[in-house]
């Protein structure tokens, strides 16, 4: 039973488990294995404080091991839940109560779950762990993906995974209340970025495909350097462009280099996923 949020109270435990609720909510559950009511519900209230991910602590009091301890918090009758906060209880209900009335009451003191959501992405941003941070922010409601704070997280992390293209389409869309210095630092990072995606090799292969628009190597290899410099949207809808006409332009090269870059990018890339849709409509 016992873990980081979930524990058995004693004596021993007792004094650091009420300062505890300093920083969290400590949910207690006073019951007695002789109550069969009060026992019925222990699983659920574990499963319920797994889902708020230590978002509370769940401490549960056997009232018959330790009948001393009970008496100091003057339960009157089992089962009896009580919530603490800063040191002092802060709401509670005495009787069998069903999980969701439980829940319910957590509700008023507990953050929601997207705020939860939220804070595990800001930790995994802090953490250099942009890519999951990036599928918690996109997995938000619309309510918090439309705050300017959100879309400016959106953006860091599509800079930071690379999504260069996406992240310029976020960032203009801040609103102009949020265009601070962090927005401002974003913006340097992406036109840094444009600088040196824009090197003297591929302005010579633009300029010999503007001359030689069905030079098929010319495309593989301009594809290539777009690529180097994370212009992949570039480079994938120029390989989609002839793979559309001719699957097997190329002896087969465009395709290759297309399904090159697409691995290279990833499963979890949503550019990717877009492109490689195409391409198996394609082959299928």
């Amino acid at each position: 039973m016992q873990n980081d949020f979930i524990l058995e109270l004693n004596e021993q435990n007792f004094h650091s488990t009420i300062e505890r609720s300093q920083q969290h909510p400590v949910l207690i559950h006073f019951w007695a294995p002789s109550i069969p009511e009060s026992a019925s519900i222990i699983n659920d209230l574990q499963t319920l404080a797994t889902q708020y991910q230590g978002a509370f602590a769940l401490a549960f009091l056997n009232c018959e091991a330790e009948p001393a301890l009970a008496s100091q918090f003057g339960v009157q009758s089992l089962p009896t839940i009580a919530l603490f906060s800063n040191g002092q209880a802060v709401d509670g209900m005495a009787g069998p109560q069903t999980i969701d009335t439980i829940s319910t009451m957590l509700m008023k003191h507990l953050p929601s779950q997207e705020d939860l959501t939220l804070k595990s992405a800001i930790e995994a941003m802090e953490n250099d762990q942009h890519q999951e941070a990036l599928l918690l922010l996109q997995a938000l409601p619309d309510i918090y993906t439309s705050r300017g704070d959100i879309k400016l997280a959106i953006a860091d992390c599509l800079l930071e995974t690379q999504q260069f293209d996406t992240a310029k389409q976020q960032l203009a869309v801040i609103p102009l209340e949020y265009q601070d210095n962090y927005y401002k630092g974003l913006v340097a990072k992406l036109e840094l970025h444009e600088q040196a995606a824009d090197s003297p090799e591929i302005q010579a292969l633009e300029a010999q495909l503007q001359s030689e628009p069905e030079n098929l190597a010319c495309i593989c290899d301009l594809s290539l350097q777009y690529h180097q410099v994370s212009r992949d949207e570039e480079a994938l809808q120029l390989l989609m462009s002839v793979l559309k006409k001719d699957l097997n332009a190329h002896d087969g090269e465009v395709k290759k280099v297309c399904m090159d870059i697409l691995s290279a990018l990833g499963q979890g890339n949503a550019l990717a996923s877009k492109y490689r849709r195409q391409l198996y409509s394609l082959l299928y």
